[in-house]
């Protein structure tokens, strides 16, 4: 038997989808979460149940809605259990009253009813079964409750009536269109009723004949059928409520007190600044360098014993070097971020969880609006510091192109967990007890440029950008235990999974390239070596943001195009091979080819790694959201471009700073400065678009007449 899952955004299908199969889907108590559908089978049963997107009625708009709508017309289910947010009731319903009259068994799932009584509405589920004319169970997905019910009621025979909607003009013509179209047409009712409300996504079914008999009735209204159809149902819906719902008087909510502080006009955004901050000093200042410091040890302690023991069992050298520099150096590297990527996945969870991600997206959305953006975006923006592939593949929930192709693109430009590495080990190594404070800048610089290169593209690129955001606050609830866990174990499975194959087998490749010339010659000077030359010949690209002829950062920094963690595992190889110099800690201590940094150079270098193009996957993933080879090469270049001017312009202003030539009051000057002159062109233009007079321009009125 094929079930599908359908309901609105933030329902709790993913919740109940993970109840009723045991597989740890993504959850998150913000909309948007459910991108593609999800696949299981129901424990101990041979049903298979399908999660789909969350929509908020069959007419979509957007990809999402466009794959949940595609399913259930093409795949047919034999069962669609239509998830329910039981406080929010009014607004669920317009949806199921257009389930209702597909030709499949549809059963309401009231969920979320253990927290009704705390909002003062009782519903009482036997009349409302009544006035819907099918099975409607309560259960709490989250506490997993009702569900052997809802598990019975699916194996039972399709058994309910199907319930008059609209008034007698409207019900007559849906039965006379029905009995009009083709006799193999499915779902009739439906059909029936999208072609009166002229669908375009269903005239190859219209005939003359329909398409007479809806314009005979249409005369008849002022308004456009669908508006009427529209009206009906919410008129429907509204009189099921009265019947069935019991409202008390509502007293304030704990949702509504906290969000008097965390929504209010002036803290808003300093608390919004000041959970990001904690969260990175939590990840990777203080208690994540202890960590790093800690598992450090271990590989290193891993690493010497390994060495000895192939020592002593006679492997050569080159074999011994391979082991220790090669992989365990690089696959180590890596892997000792993982505490702080602990870390960091526990905190983005439980902001997830609790519902709080809505209130960014609101507190975002105004400054969105206006760059060409919506609050939708930020959810993209979000799920991509933890990965940008399934950040990217997020912008397909927001429904205008010109918005979906801008996130796509600016999307890779939040610090993803692969590049927490790189952030991790430079401002730990560099900026010491602030490595926390250097980290977060590089959060908020990334929206920062995020929101300048949207300007741009609004600007230069996509100019018909039209942005809406509507979305409804969900309660805040406690993170649970088990799926915060269970999100944060996935996501370090992957990240480890990763290290254990992509980054071997780049290590083992930088390791060969590190070890022997051209001619093929172990033992050389790594000076000599096929990565040195290579390196190189490429360096001065990376001088000026680096005030040096690196070639071992600029293999590094390429080797991120495959994979960002590839570049600290990139340097520990080359580091390591290099001559009396240790791996890990110690990349960048003296006698090491990465001494030259500085602070300036070292900020410099993770600005670039964070907005450079993404890794393979993630190019991958634009490829596909973008729809073209050509979009997502200009995307990439963009991208890179970006990331040198940023990188360079860091260097080049921090540089100075280090050594006095300018001081940080120079730079709020000229910075003042500019913003003035900037401003004063702006005007200029506006008032020349305008047709008014120019600033100081004895000539404007002329140049207005013509």
């Amino acid at each position: 038997m094929k079930i599908a899952l359908v309901g609105n955004q933030n329902s709790g299908k993913t919740t109940l989808f993970n109840t009723l199969t045991g597989m740890n889907a993504k959850i998150g108590n913000w909309p948007g979460v459910t991108i593609e559908k999800k696949v299981g089978k129901i424990k101990k049963t041979i049903h298979e149940i399908i999660d789909l997107p969350g929509i908020y009625s069959l007419s979509p708009y957007s990809t999402e809605e466009e794959i949940s709508r595609k399913f259930i017309f093409e795949e047919k289910p034999d069962v669609i259990i239509n998830i329910v947010d039981s406080t929010s009731l009014e607004r669920s319903l317009y949806l199921t009253t257009q389930l209702l009259e597909l030709d499949c068994k549809v059963i309401v799932a009231l969920n979320m009813t253990d927290i009704l009584a705390k909002k003062g509405i009782s519903i009482n589920e036997t009349k409302l079964e009544k006035e819907l004319g099918t099975k409607v169970i309560k259960i709490s997905a989250l506490k997993e409750t009702g569900i052997t019910e809802l598990l019975e009621e699916i194996n039972k025979k399709k058994n309910y009536n199907s319930k008059k909607i609209y008034e007698d003009d409207i019900e007559n013509l849906i039965s006379k269109v029905s009995e009009l179209l083709d006799t193999k047409t499915i779902n009739k009712r439906f059909v029936a009723v999208k072609l009166i409300e002229k669908d375009e996504r269903f005239k190859y079914l219209n005939t003359p004949s329909i398409s007479k008999m809806v314009q005979e009735l249409s005369d008849n209204y002022e308004e456009d059928l669908e508006e009427i159809i529209a009206t009906q149902r919410y008129e429907f819906i509204e009189k099921i409520k009265k019947v069935s719902v019991i409202e008390k008087q509502i007293k304030e909510t704990i949702s509504d007190k906290i969000d008097k502080i965390l929504l209010n006009k002036w803290l808003s955004f300093p608390i919004f600044i000041a959970i990001m901050f904690l969260i990175y000093y939590l990840s990777v200042g203080v208690i994540g360098s202890y960590t790093v410091d800690w598992v450090a040890g271990i590989i290193e302690t891993f690493g010497e014993t390994v060495g000895t023991f192939l020592t002593n069992i006679g492997a050569s050298e080159w074999v011994n070097s391979l082991a220790v520099d090669g992989i365990i150096a690089g696959v180590g590297a890596v892997l000792g971020f993982v505490p702080q990527l602990i870390i960091l996945f526990i905190c983005i969870s439980v902001l997830e969880t609790t519902g709080y991600m809505s209130r960014i997206a609101l507190l975002l959305d105004k400054i969105f609006r206006k760059i060409g953006l919506s609050g939708k975006s930020l959810i993209p923006f979000i799920v991509g510091s933890g990965c940008s592939v399934p950040g990217v593949m997020g912008a397909r929930i927001i429904e205008n192109q010109d918005e979906r192709e801008m996130t796509t693109i600016l999307t890779p430009f939040i610090p993803c967990s692969a590049k927490l590495p790189i952030i991790a080990l430079f401002a730990g190594y560099f900026f010491g007890d602030y490595a926390g404070v250097a980290s977060a800048s590089l959060y908020f610089f990334a929206i920062i440029i995020i929101i300048l290169s949207a300007i741009l593209m609004k600007k230069f690129v996509f100019k018909k950008t039209s942005s809406t955001y509507i979305s409804e606050l969900p309660d805040y609830k406690l993170p649970s235990i088990k799926y915060v866990a269970k999100d944060v174990f996935e996501k370090i499975i992957a990240f480890i999974k990763r290290a254990g194959s992509v980054i071997l087998i780049c290590s083992i490749v930088i390791w060969f390239l590190l070890s022997f010339s051209f001619s093929f010659e172990y033992g050389i000077d790594v000076e000599e070596s096929m990565l040195a030359s290579i390196g190189k010949t490429i360096s001065w690209v990376f001088y000026p943001m680096l005030g040096e002829n690196s070639w071992g950062a600029t293999v590094s920094a390429i080797q991120g195009l495959v994979a960002k963690e590839q570049v600290i595992s990139s340097m520990s190889v080359i580091a390591g091979l290099a001559e009396e110099t240790e791996e890990g800690s110690k990349i960048f201590g003296e006698g090491s080819i990465f001494s030259f940094f500085t602070t300036a150079s070292a900020y410099a270098f993770m600005v670039f790694n964070l907005f450079s193009a993404p890794c393979f996957g993630a190019i991958g993933a634009m490829k596909r959201e973008l729809g073209g080879t050509k979009k997502v090469l200009k995307a990439v270049i963009f991208q890179t471009i970006v990331a040198w001017i940023l990188a360079t312009i860091t260097y080049q202003v921090g540089s100075r700073i280090e050594n006095g030539t300018i001081t940080v009051a120079d730079i709020l000057i000229i910075g003042v400065i500019l913003i003035g002159v900037f401003t004063i062109i702006a005007e200029i233009i506006r008032k020349r678009r305008n047709g008014e007079e120019c600033i100081g321009c004895p000539y404007s009125r002329e140049c207005n007449k013509k």
